[in-house]
This record gives structure tokens, sequence and C-alpha cells, in this order.
């Protein structure tokens, strides 16, 4: 069992393969968080349900703690803090109610742990692959004034060493009520001595990232945009001030949601940290008449204290395994070139024939059609809603297209933009009020185009029919799915005044029954999503596509960065990364930085020359060769570009252990000076031969005495890989 409730200490613990947690029920029902971090036996720690006891004047309650002094919630490891009780600390819910106030105040009211994971209606999550893979706790908790009841839900994925955790609040009431404010998790640490490490960044450089010492406040990264975004991601860890990539302890969490989302850390008087994450309170609401429940979305929690590199490696297995589905999970992903980059708007079907024909003697298996196949569409200003196919680029449609890229042994790929709408389309002029606006304030445009308003059922049976009169006649493997602008001016004319702060959420709602409809009825389809490059790179959107395009920015040593920071929490497979043309670096470098994800093409193949169609055909050789070992092996960070301004360095090890991948590049050519690299991951015990140089080395050594690179060019943006198996 890896839940267990102990009634001699009323303690709840879960236990993963890495780390313990947990609960204690209190005097009155309070319930308290009293440990997070490595293995224990014990089931229960003393002297952990209160700290010192007076923080500014605050309220306590009529219970003598075991430290000889009132109980003060404002002093307290609370599990799910309210609002307005006593806590003063950042809360996780505040309901109003009948009466108006938003006083909650929660307390213990029963739990049930069973075998099994159960799913989100409407939202995505993770899951369990075989029956006992998973357990579950449901713990209640009730507000014995208002009668408001909230379910804590943890599922502990015991091999993983992964806890996952949700809410649901009910209002059990006779009377309608209102959720201003619901995060997903809360836990409280006895300490402030962490580092914070978020990613941040913009169009063009997302998830760069940031480690910072944990100050007295509150800090974090949210979005207030609509979606997860560019500038930060829904991804948050805590990491001890001496934690490396591979000691020490570090807690992560992220949030399995695509829209506006809070990850914040507070240190309070006592030096103690609470972490809450979750929806966005800003601009959030949620009306519940009796007998309504809203389900706030999942929090994948991962602790090691075997640093930060191994934080990631769990996330890796863990997305690999449990959040990622259908048949691209395990099934090898043809290798594609995007007409993107190659022509923006300016082609037709014998340029795309052209390209196709090129691309299959580079050994390519899948053409991309990006923007600019649909509606009057020849620039950025026109057409997205209107989805059917302008003839005067494509003659006869998409099906003769089709049939000739076929027929030159390639398969087919589109890109969409289902949920947005150009002033200038036919959309827009039947329906101007389905784009999100505020009625009677002027909608500002971005890019062209506003965003349609997937909230209502009626806007997304448009949008599903337009798409499946596509998908539906045309033999079409993969869809590239667009989100090119952030929301303003958000409302929808369907809401009432008193569930106008419901639409971000039911937004997202939309586009998840959408986006599930589609992966539905067409299993078979490749889901690639993007969002001007990485603008909603979050896990809900992997339980719908298994990669997203993870920057439009394709410089290799640009790409580093973003790339490292991705892979904080996101697996090598989800990676979305291209080689393309005119970019700093020639091909071998291109190459070796997109090895590191999906890997494309981003590029017009007619245009290349002898020596470049042989360098591609060996990256095509080696994407194959290497496919399994990068997409399924465990990654290991070993020179950061954002803590060495001329070199990266990074590596792939089989499961196993059998065999590794290791990739070096220069950002900054230097004097030429002897470079040592500990590898890392391997066993210690075998014998590894180098394909490169013909040498073999034990596990051991490459680890410890690590590998020299004498001999090896070092000159600016060229880069090395050497390919290790076991003897």
């Amino acid at each position: 069992m890896s839940i267990t409730f102990h009634p001699e200490h009323n303690t709840l613990k879960l236990d993963t393969s890495r780390s313990s947690y947990i609960l204690k029920i209190y005097e009155q029902g309070y319930i308290l968080n009293i440990y997070y971090g490595a293995p224990l036996p014990d089931a229960y720690i003393p002297k952990r349900e209160q700290r010192y006891p007076n923080a500014s004047f605050s309220p306590s309650d009529p219970i003598i703690g075991e430290m000889g002094h009132r109980f003060r919630p404002d002093t307290t490891p609370l599990e799910y803090s309210g609002n307005g009780a006593g806590d003063f600390r950042q809360p996780c819910l505040a309901v109003r109610n009948a009466n108006g106030d938003t006083v909650t105040d929660l307390r213990y009211d029963g739990h049930k742990i069973y075998s099994g994971k159960p799913g989100i209606p409407g939202q995505p999550s993770t899951y369990e692959n075989t029956p006992g893979e998973a357990e579950t706790l449901e713990l209640y908790a009730k507000d014995p004034t208002t009668g408001i009841r909230v379910t804590l839900y943890y599922t502990v994925f015991e091999s993983a060493g992964v806890m996952t955790r949700r809410v649901r609040v009910e209002n059990t009431t006779d009377a309608a009520c209102d959720i201003e404010r619901v995060f997903s998790m809360c836990m409280d640490l006895p300490t402030m001595e962490y580092d914070m490490i978020s990613l941040w960044g913009r169009h063009n450089h997302e998830r760069y990232t940031q480690r910072v010492a944990l100050h007295h406040g509150v800090q974090g990264v949210e979005s207030r945009r609509g979606v997860s975004g560019h500038c930060y991601n829904p991804f948050m860890a805590l990491a001890e001030k001496t934690a490396t990539e591979e000691n020490g302890w570090v807690y992560g969490f992220n949030l399995v949601y695509s829209g506006n989302f809070s990850a914040l850390a507070e240190c309070d008087f006592n030096g103690c940290t609470r972490v809450t994450m979750g929806i966005n309170p800003v601009d959030f609401g949620w009306h519940l008449d009796p007998g309504e429940f809203f389900d706030a979305p999942e929090v994948v929690m991962v602790f090691t204290d075997a640093g930060i590199g191994e934080m990631s490696r769990i996330y890796h297995r863990f997305y690999n395994s449990n959040l990622i589905r259908g048949r691209w999970k395990t099934e090898k992903r043809p290798l594609l070139i995007n007409s993107w980059e190659a022509a923006y708007f300016d082609f037709d079907s014998d340029k795309l024939v052209a390209f196709a024909k090129e691309a299959k003697r580079l050994g390519i298996e899948m053409l991309v059609m990006d923007d600019g196949w649909f509606g009057v569409r020849n620039r950025d200003n026109c057409s997205l809603g209107d989805w059917y196919v302008n003839e005067d680029k494509l003659p006869g449609g998409l099906t003769p297209l089709i049939e000739r890229v076929n027929a030159e042994g390639l398969k087919f790929g589109i890109w969409f933009e289902p949920e947005m709408i150009s002033p200038d389309s036919d959309l827009f002029r039947a329906h101007p009020d389905w784009h999100v606006h505020v009625e009677g304030r002027p909608s500002m445009p971005a890019r062209w185009q506003y965003v349609l308003d997937v909230s209502r059922e009626d806007v997304r049976e448009n949008i599903w029919q337009q798409l499946y009169a596509i998908l539906a006649n045309n033999k079409i493997d993969y869809v590239k799915w667009d989100f090119n602008r952030n929301i303003s001016e958000a409302g929808s004319a369907l809401l009432p005044p008193e569930r106008k702060k419901e639409f971000f959420h039911r937004f997202i709602l939309g586009t998840y029954d959408l986006m599930n409809r589609l992966a539905t009825t067409f299993p078979d389809i490749l889901f690639e999503n993007c969002s001007g490059g990485g603008g909603r790179f979050d896990p809900a959107m992997l339980a719908y596509s298994p990669q997203i395009w993870a920057s439009d920015n394709t410089d290799p040593i640009e790409r580093l960065d973003i790339q490292f920071g991705t892979s904080m929490c996101y697996p090598a497979s989800t990676m979305g990364a291209h080689v393309s043309a005119n970019r700093r670096a020639g091909y071998v470098t291109k190459g070796n930085v997109a090895m590191w994800g999906t890997f494309g093409y981003e590029l017009d193949p007619v245009k290349l020359t002898d020596e470049e169609r042989e360098i591609i055909r060996g990256q095509v050789a080696d994407y194959h060769r290497w496919y399994d070992l990068i997409h399924y092996g465990d990654l290991y960070r070993l020179i950061s570009p954002a803590e060495n301004e001329r070199r990266a360095a990074w590596m792939f090890v089989s499961p196993d252990k059998s065999e590794a991948l290791f990739t070096l590049v220069t950002t900054r050519s230097v004097f030429r000076l002897p470079l040592i690299i500990k590898f890392r991951g391997l066993d210690p015990d075998a014998m590894y031969h180098i394909t490169e140089t013909d040498e073999t080395l034990s596990g051991a050594a490459l680890m410890n005495a690590g590998y020299w690179f004498i001999d090896v060019p070092m000159a600016d943006k060229e880069s090395y890989t050497l390919h290790l198996e076991r003897a």
C-alpha cells in the first residue's frame, strides 16, 4: 500500500519510491502538512503542527498545542488554506456565500483510499496504464458554517516517484455561491532555504531557466494572457541552495493546464515557505448553484534527493508513460519537412510537389503544408475561420495535391489555427458576435486577428464541421494546431453577468473539447501543438498532441537555452525541433541541436547544395538510428549555456545503460585548452566502445576521470557527437 492511515497518530502517509508525504488530522478537524521529503519509515514526526505563535496579533483557536501555546492558523502548515479564517498567508480557496462574505474555513470530514486514478470531467490529466499502478486518496473537508464541501485528490504513482494533486469544490447547500479563488494544491515547507527555478521568456526566446534564492514575501510566475503563454511556464521547482544537476533535494511542480495560472511561493516571518499552484484568481470566478461542483486542474509533483537532473528525468519518464496517449505515444513518428520557412504564403501545388520530390531523395517521410492554403490567404491579415481550400493555389482542392505527394512516397500534413478568426473573413462577416469581445467596447486586434469564442458550443460546432470536412475527406497524416495571439477584452456574449468571470476557464474547456474530439475521431493523425512557437507548451496540450513546436526560433545556438529550459520537465519526445536554412552555424550543428527533439526540416530542399544534401542524408540515418535513445532515454544536462558562455553539452543514455549519445556545442570559440567532461548515467562496471574514436573505456572512467577532448574542433558554432555502446 502506497497510502496508509495510521489511527494511533491520526495521520495519512503517502509513499513513492523516492518520497514520503505525511498529513495529520489535528484537533477540531484542522488538516496539517507534517512532512514532504526523502522516504521515511515513520508515520508521524512530532512537533511539526505549530510554529512560532504570533506573526502580528494572529487570531487563535482554543486548542493548546504541543508547544504550550494556542493554535493559530496563521503559523500552522495547513494542507489547504481557506480565506479570512485566521490564516493571512496566500489562501487556496475563497467562496462567496449567500450572505456575501468570502470567509472559508475547511475542516476534516472523512477520507477514502482506493486503487486506481479517476479522470477529471472535461479536462486532461495523467492516467494509470495498468490496474494497481496508482493509488488514490480522497480527503474530504467541509466548511462547518457554510456547508461548502471540498475533496482533495492525491494520487500516488509509487514506482514512478510521482504524486498528483487536484481539488473539487461542491455546493452541498440550498443556496447559490461563487468561487472566487481555487488553487489545485498547497504545501508548506518548514524553511525558506531554497532556490526557486522557473522558466521565463518571450516569443522566439521561450523557457529560459531562472534560478533565484527565495526571499521573504510572495514570488513566482503566472499568466493572465488566456493561455499558459510565451513569458512564463506553469512549472516551478524549489531546490536546496547547494543542489546541482546530480545532488540535493528538489521539489518540482507542474500544472496540467493551458490557461491563466499562478505558481507562487510565499516565505513568511517564520522563514517557512508556502507553495500554491492553480488557476490564476485574477479575472476568475465560478458560480455554483446547489448541487453543482467545480474541478480544478491537476498538479504533478516530484520530489528527489538526487538533484535537478533527476527531477527532470522523473518528469520525462512519467509524461512519456502516463500523460501522452494514443498511437504516437510509442510508434515512431514520421520525419517531416515543413513548408513555412521555405515558401511562407508563396506556394502552389507544383512547388509543394517539387519539395516532396527532393525531400524523398533525402529520406524525409512527410511534407507538411503550413499557413496559406485556405480562403484567400495570401498574407496574414485575412481568412482565418474560412477552412476551405484556396483553389487558385491548389486546383481541384487537397485531394489531387495529396495524391501527388503520396505518389512521391511521402505522407501529408496540414496547418490549422482553429481558435482564431480574421476580421476579413467570410466567417466574421456572417457571425461578428462569435469573436471574443466585450459588448460596447472596441476589440483590439493582434496580428490582424481576433480569438473565436470557443466557450460557445455553436462556435465549436462550426469549427468542428469545417475541420471534419477537411480531415475526413482527405488522406491527412499530421495536423499542426496553431494559436497566434493572446486574449484581450475577454468576454462571451452568451454568459450572464454573474458568470462573466467564468469565461477564461470555459474558453480552455472549449479548446480541450475540440482537441479531444479530433484526437478520438482521428486517432491515426499525429497532432503537433503550436502557439507562435512555444506559447502553449504545457502538460495539458501533451494529452492531445504528443509533440509541441518548441519555438519559432530555429537558430541552433539560441535553441540551446530554449531546449535546456524546456527539458526541466518536458521530455525530448515532446520538443518540436527542426533544421532550418539561413541561420547561424552549419548544417552539422543545426542537425546536432535539432536531434534533441522530434527532429525535422524547415527549408526549401530544392535549393540545397550537393554537400548539404549529403549531410542531411546522414542526419536522416542518425534520426532513425538514435530515435528510441533520444525519445525514451534518460537526459543528462552536462554543461548549461545559461552557466557557460562558451559551451553546451548533454547526453542521452538508454534505460538499460547499453548505449549513449553525447553532444558538445561550442557557442563561442576560445583559445584551445584541454577540456575534460565527466559523463553521467553510465554503468560504472561496463566497458563502452566509442564509435567515432575507436576507444574503449569503462563507465567508471568516463564518469569519474572524464573524457578529454583534446583533438576536437572548437571553432565558433561547431559541434561534436560521440556514440557509446556497451562493449
